[in-house]
């Protein structure tokens, strides 16, 4: 395998993360993440012009990506940044809509704003009368949803809807490592039919939903992982740097190894993305990252110390997205029992 970006790809990471670097200092992304909206809609709507959203569609769909090592390359970047901007809920419905022959036009553009609500827990019910179909139930966490004017929900069928967000009680609320989700009640809402078989569509979704969160961890533990090596080269104890302590080092190689192990795993599952093995690999993948980002996480608060408990300590921050990570769209234990039926 070629590990090489194409150009296209090496642009738009070096367009991406130059952008995030002069935008989304970790003050002002604090200073967003944590209060209504839980984003930036300035910022937003310059990543949207700089054709971000592009890059997680086909170009048979108005886009020019779409494919496993774009959604890498963009999440990737984000969780180089912790940027809070709703990307992701963005991204599963550019591929419910993609896949059931919706217009992404809208979406790409940022004219219209989507999010998708997965009904994990089956309590959203679909009834048809008279050939119109109206929604009841809730659904708790939706990404993205606080912002959206569009919404697809999953029922408890499998059959996915189109609904208008003013029909819907949307209660916004921030998510305790940043950024925003809404729960729904949706009380005889009117809503579309757009796929009455819709498991498939959202299997997919959530796979790839779940290679953005393994790219975005990727790029968190990189971040995380560099500004511990320069504390290590930096805090002074017994006259020496504390990187000079052997066991700081090992443990520090070990995190290395533990990253790169990570990064792999997500590179294979950006290659398997469209195959018949892509659910498979890609809850692999989860289960890995999520034990990663975990480790990672703790050691950059244990070999720092007190003062990567505080608020403003970068390493806090970074910290809880990975933590976080791990418990969106299923945890390390959900996708690794999925493997292990799998086989």
């Amino acid at each position: 395998m070629n590990f090489e970006p194409t150009e296209e790809r090496r642009m738009l990471r070096e367009t991406l993360t130059r952008f995030l670097a002069d935008h989304y200092p970790i003050g002002h992304r604090n200073a967003v993440a944590y209060t209504a909206p839980f984003h930036d809609p300035t910022r937003w709507t310059e990543l949207v012009e700089l054709g971000i959203l592009h890059a997680l569609a086909p170009e048979a769909q108005g886009g020019f990506g779409g494919g496993g090592f774009d959604i890498t390359t963009v999440f990737e970047s984000l969780g180089n940044a912790l940027c809070p901007e709703p990307v992701l809920g963005t991204l599963l419905a550019a591929r419910i809509l993609g896949a059931t022959g919706g217009d992404l036009g809208p979406l790409l553009t940022g004219s219209r704003r989507y999010a998708v609500a997965l009904d994990r827990s089956n309590s959203v019910t679909a009834n048809e009368t008279n050939n119109r179909w109206v929604l009841n139930g809730r659904c708790d966490v939706v990404y993205g949803g606080g912002t959206a004017d569009r919404l697809l929900v999953a029922t408890d069928t499998g059959a996915v809807f189109k609904v208008y967000a003013d029909a819907v009680q949307v209660t916004p609320y921030g998510m305790i490592d940043g950024g925003g989700a809404a729960m729904l009640v949706l009380d005889n809402t009117p809503a579309t039919l757009i796929a009455l078989n819709g498991r498939p569509v959202i299997q997919d979704a959530c796979d790839v939903g779940a290679l953005a969160l393994c790219a975005e961890a990727v790029g968190a533990m990189n971040a995380g992982a560099a500004m511990l090596l320069e504390y290590l080269k930096t805090r002074q104890q017994f006259g020496k740097p504390i990187g000079e302590f052997q066991v700081l080092q090992h443990r520090m190689v070990n995190l290395m190894t533990e990253i790169e192990q990570a990064r792999s795993i997500t590179i294979l599952a950006a290659s398997r993305l469209g195959t018949d093995t892509q659910s498979r690999i890609s809850s692999m993948a989860k289960s890995l990252i999520g034990r990663t980002a975990l480790l990672v996480a703790e050691e950059l608060i244990q070999m720092q110390g007190g003062i990567a408990m505080t608020w403003d300590c970068a390493a806090s921050h970074f910290a809880k997205r990975l933590v976080m990570i791990d418990h969106q769209l299923g945890d390390t234990d959900r996708h690794l029992q999925f493997v292990a039926n799998a086989y």
